[in-house]
């Protein structure tokens, strides 16, 4: 892609007075902002269409967003051809353009004749999934870049069915948007008629779907005065966890007034990502203060939940995304064959739950006691969704998650929901409570029925063109120069999910794989770590998953146990790292 040729074409007069003037500019001043800027085309990859704001090809803008909105509307209308009345749902988050982009989106949709449900106000990711569904759309669009630091935004596409959307919609997609080579090809007014604000009335189908799932009422009802620090991290959540929360029986939930604001800036924080000890700073300081129970953190489109619990010394800890998925898992399961829903034996098959490969198989380990399915599919929450899909009407989704803190329950929504989540991890908690037990506890206690399982991930940032080269260069030496350890341990099988193929190295044999493919490779030694390896699709990021496993036999052996599971953990990313 000639980068410069790209942006002098940026300069006609189709393009606003303001574009074209930051245009010259970096043509004149900054040739490597221009080549980043124009050097290709958002694509759309695990979260859909991703970027710094900006112009050009490469940035997220009017632009860009007007001419991937026209290639999903043609290449909609050539997918739901003979259907007369297409429409579809806009949502978007708290971040600087966000409403901005939204409505630029909801035009170029009402000017090709969909009738187009725009949010009023923002709203979560979910809720967004949600209405899809309720109000039979060809698909939506969710304006967000969801943990991704403030310069980010994005626009997350979504199908029929609720879900983000998968291939081959998504490279079909990205050849109609190709088929756009001037602007003035994209409608951006004139359809103003078709626009309809949607808000309150599915805010409260929303609820209503979220409080069906309720497993235990009345131990809610029995610990109500459970104290809860919660923040939406200056985004979607701020209005409706708290809602939830109230409605499901918690009448002790504590807000941080200064992250209640939605600002795109997120001023209290440096990053918006609750993965990140740092967010959660804050609501960790009130919880000490209140002497809270229990921290719950969203991201800014309220799709990814980070949590704190108390240890047995009273202290704050943080739990990571495995952790959380673990206790959720077990609360779903056990719950579900203490209410008789679940019973011993094949009438089990009924039911299933799904994670992805570079989550915790912990998960398995609880699902295989229950008796229930769990399948094991790639990264990203739109293949959880995928399986949904293929199972709908024949058998019943639990739930499901992966370790990047997402998770949900039940089949109304197709995307990770953390606002179904904190219900359940609060519902789980006063569960817990009711038979002496702090989720903490719970946690060391699935520990020991199950295996000691402990992960880590390591993100490497290499950001531009360049970047993006290293990236590549990395996944190729990986694959040429196979691992044939992991700390000492040989390498027994490697799984290769871009070629679909398992490579057992003591038998010599090779395994299909039947999954898409995917630029993801897996290492698992004889002594059961694992090492994963894969390129973000949202961020210039590779990276590098680590799991380990122990034993556990008493909660008095848990500090001895992590010891030697974190040096274990050690071993292994010095090892990477040194590669």
């Amino acid at each position: 892609m000639n980068y410069l040729k790209i942006a002098q074409s940026w300069l006609d007069k189709s393009y606003d007075i303001e574009t074209r003037e930051q245009v010259k500019k970096m043509i004149n001043n900054d040739l490597k902002e221009l080549e980043d800027s124009f050097y290709r085309n958002l694509e759309f990859g695990t979260g859909g269409l991703r970027g710094v704001m900006g112009v050009g090809t490469n940035r997220m803008n009017r632009y860009t967003v007007g001419m991937a909105t026209q290639g999903l509307v043609n290449y909609m209308k050539h997918s739901f051809k003979g259907k007369r009345h297409l429409s579809v749902a806009i949502a978007f988050d708290n971040r600087n353009n966000s409403r901005y982009f939204a409505r630029i989106t909801a035009d170029v949709f009402a000017a090709n004749g969909f009738v187009v449900y725009l949010f009023d106000e923002l709203r979560p990711t979910p809720e967004l999934s949600f209405a899809i569904r309720h109000l039979d759309c060809a698909g939506g669009v969710m304006i967000t870049a969801s943990h991704n630091p403030k310069e980010y935004n994005g626009y997350k596409a979504y199908w029929s069915d609720g879900a983000q959307i998968t291939a081959p919609h998504d490279v079909n997609i990205i050849d109609e948007v190709l088929k756009i080579e001037k602007i003035s090809q994209v409608k951006f007014s004139g359809g103003e008629q078709n626009i309809k604000h949607i808000g309150k009335d599915m805010d409260e189908l929303y609820l209503n779907a979220i409080l069906s799932l309720t497993l235990s009422p009345d131990i809610v009802k029995d610990h109500n005065s459970f104290k809860i620090v919660y923040t939406p991290l200056h985004g979607t959540g701020v209005k409706i966890v708290p809602e939830a929360l109230k409605r499901l029986g918690f009448n002790n939930v504590i807000n941080i007034p200064e992250q209640d604001v939605t600002d795109g800036d997120f001023p209290t924080i440096s990053s918006p990502n609750p993965e990140e000890p740092s967010a959660l700073k804050m609501a960790m300081e009130k919880a000490a203060e209140v002497q809270a129970d229990l921290v719950m953190a969203t991201d800014p489109d309220a799709d990814r939940l980070g949590i704190a619990v108390r240890d047995n010394e009273g202290r704050l800890i943080l739990l990571n995304g495995n952790q959380t998925a673990a206790i959720l898992t077990y609360y779903l399961l056990a719950r579900w064959k203490e209410t008789g829903r679940l019973k011993d034996g094949p009438n089990n098959k009924k039911y299933y739950m799904v994670k992805t490969i570079v989550t915790s198989d912990l998960l398995k380990s609880i699902a295989d006691k229950f008796q229930v399915d769990m399948y094991n599919v790639l990264t990203g929450f739109k293949y959880i969704a995928e399986v949904v899909k293929e199972n709908e009407g024949k058998r019943e989704f639990i739930g499901g998650g992966e370790e990047s803190y997402g998770f949900n329950a039940g089949e109304f929504v197709r995307d990770k929901d953390a606002v179904i989540s904190c219900c359940l991890v609060a519902e789980a908690a006063a569960w817990a409570a009711s038979k002496g037990k702090t989720l903490y506890e719970m946690l060391l206690d699935i520990y020991i029925e199950f295996g000691f399982y402990k992960e880590r991930l390591i993100s490497v940032t290499k950001k531009g063109k360049d970047g993006l080269e290293q990236i590549q260069n990395m996944m190729r030496s990986f694959r040429e120069m196979p691992l044939q350890t992991l700390a000492g341990s040989p390498v027994v099988l490697v799984h290769d999910y871009k070629l679909s193929e398992t490579f057992d190295m003591i038998s010599d044999l090779r395994y299909k794989i039947n999954l898409p493919k995917s630029n993801v490779l897996q290492y698992i030694s004889r002594d059961n770590s694992v090492v994963s390896v894969r390129p973000s699709g949202t961020e210039p990021k590779i990276k590098f998953y680590f799991g380990v496993r122990g034993t556990l036999n008493n909660r008095d052996e848990f500090v001895q146990t992590d010891e030697a599971l974190n040096k274990h953990l050690d071993k292994l990313t010095e090892q990477m790292m040194q590669l």
